[in-house]
């Protein structure tokens, strides 16, 4: 399933690391881009999008919308 999410605070590459490794610890399969300049980030993977959007919370980051 392909998941779309508009993330707040990414100010940097560690930021884009940060946020794809709290994705891949919850699904290891899972495929992600990120584009910080638009705030965009793209996540291929079979976990619910409920539960992507709260790995991503669980970093400190915002998830708008």
């Amino acid at each position: 399933m392909n998941h779309l999410f508009t993330v707040t605070g990414m100010t940097c590459g560690h930021c884009e690391k940060a946020v794809t490794a709290a994705i891949v610890r919850l699904d290891p399969q899972a495929k992600v881009e990120i584009e910080r300049s638009a705030n965009k980030v793209q996540v291929q993977s079979e976990q619910s999008h409920e539960a992507l959007a709260h790995a991503i919370v669980e970093e400190g980051y915002a998830v708008v919308g």
